[in-house]
């Protein structure tokens, strides 16, 4: 017997969006390796042997600790990493022995700058074939009981694990101080998504109860938020963003936002939400053109 319409539509929904996370799992790897790069060169100056076994040690047990929080598989994640460390040592003994992929010795700091900068602009370049498929992908209120179906465990780790990693300094300074005792909500009102941060052991995390004050926005403008992209004053007075409550504490956090150093954010994570939000985006303008 054949499967329900919806369910066809389900599929091919799910379908896509693996394959956007796919892509993203190539330019994170693309960004990797340039970053790899500049670390093989800085080695072959300073006269350390290309591979380094504690520090592989250490990046496979990093891994690891983040694939339990999130649920992935141990052996899964360290398959991934051990592709990665592969690559890398490579690329860096291909390195040692070609100078025609080592860093220009008249570089110093400003090359190491120069290929983080190249790392961070990893082009999306639309080319006619993108727009054109994301014309018909999707918008993301469709898609909102396949973010349903995801565990709020898995969510929360997610939201957690994110948040630890962007807020590292204010978290380290004391900026944050003042989410003590207090809840903060988070919608995303196209996907039926809700969160209330609240603090707890010296970090935010997902709690329970109702927000004091709430922030709430689709996907999309949330991620151009996340990605600067677009500044959290322009998004609020195109109602894009929306605050209830308490006004003081969503303004408070927003400020905070604002101010975050975007250089203190880690950059495989700045490069992903730079990508996502540029992809959410070029879709959304898409979907409206073609409506049009």
């Amino acid at each position: 017997m054949p499967s329900p319409r919806p369910d066809r539509w389900l599929l091919q929904g799910a379908r896509g969006a693996i394959d956007g996370v796919d892509d993203g799992l190539i330019l994170l790897l693309a960004a990797r390796r340039r970053l790899v790069r500049v670390v093989g060169a800085l080695k072959c100056r300073t006269g350390l042997p290309i591979r380094d076994p504690q520090r592989e040690e250490r990046v496979r047990m990093r891994a690891k600790a983040l694939a339990v929080r999130v649920g992935v598989p141990g052996s899964t994640a360290r398959t991934l990493v051990d592709l990665a460390i592969g690559d890398a040592c490579l690329q860096q003994e291909n390195a040692s022995v070609d100078p025609a992929h080592q860093l220009d010795p008249d570089q110093g700091v400003a090359g190491v700058a120069g290929s983080k900068i190249a790392a961070m602009s990893i082009s999306l370049a639309p080319s006619t074939l993108l727009p054109n498929l994301l014309r018909w992908m999707p918008p993301p209120q469709r898609l909102s009981p396949l973010a349903r179906v995801v565990p709020d465990r898995w969510q929360h780790a997610l939201l957690e694990a994110a948040m630890a990693r962007v807020l590292a300094v204010p978290l380290r300074d004391g900026s944050l101080d003042f989410m003590k005792g207090r809840r903060l909500g988070i919608e995303v009102s196209d996907l039926g998504l809700r969160w209330v941060l609240g603090w707890s052991d010296g970090k935010l995390r997902v709690v329970g109860g109702e927000p004091e004050a709430s922030v709430r926005g689709s996907a999309t403008d949330l991620l151009l938020l996340a990605g600067r992209l677009d500044d959290a004053d322009t998004l609020f007075f195109q109602r894009a963003l929306v605050l209830t409550g308490d006004t003081e504490l969503g303004l408070t956090a927003r400020n905070l936002l604002e101010r975050l150093p975007w250089e203190d954010v880690p950059l495989g994570l700045r490069i992903a939400l730079n990508r996502g939000a540029r992809v959410a985006r070029m879709a959304r303008d898409a979907y409206r053109e073609r409506l049009a």
